[in-house]
């Protein structure tokens, strides 16, 4: 599949099917998260892969819109460690672009998946912290549910010219 093709049919998957994900696109999957535009080139980004299935359960009862995990057989777990972020302001956009890294290519690799926001709620992301004893240096941005689709869902075309713009407002 190609990049635009994986883009344009990409959906927020929250269904899976009992099937483990390969190590090999498990590996993809960092790399292509690695590859993602950096601020300055800080890439202050550390990943928690997840397929302990005690650990996947236990993010559901410290994160209330993260029940996909009892199903998703994996997760990555998108975090920011600070003493890597030389421009503390740009550390959110470098984790956001490596997650929307991981959720174009697992749709490539034919598997499912969905974004699960955890910071800047303090609440959701510090009860990560907790369960995966991360240093207080390092921050949980987001969490990925990654398996292989049990629903299918089509593409959506969110197009809307009249948010664009040219030139001017």
């Amino acid at each position: 599949m190609d990049a635009i093709e994986a883009i344009m049919t990409r959906r927020s998957i929250r269904r899976y099917a009992d099937t483990p994900v390969p190590e090999a696109f498990i590996t993809q999957l960092l790399e292509a998260a690695m590859a993602a535009p950096s601020a300055n080139n800080q890439q202050p980004w550390h990943f928690v892969v997840i397929d302990d299935r005690a650990l996947l359960d236990g993010i559901t009862r410290v994160h209330p819109y993260s029940q996909m995990l009892k199903e998703a057989p994996l997760a990555i777990m998108v975090c920011c460690n600070i003493e890597l972020a030389r421009h503390s302001q740009f550390w959110v956009q470098d984790c956001s672009a490596a997650t929307q890294n991981v959720l174009v290519a697992a749709r490539a690799l034919g598997l499912g998946s969905v974004w699960i926001g955890c910071y800047p709620n303090e609440e959701r992301a510090g009860g990560l912290q907790h369960l995966f004893k991360l240093p207080d240096s390092v921050i949980p941005l987001s969490l990925i549910a990654i398996g292989y689709p049990a629903e299918e869902k089509g593409p959506a075309n969110r197009y809307n010219p009249e948010r664009v713009h040219r030139n001017q407002w």
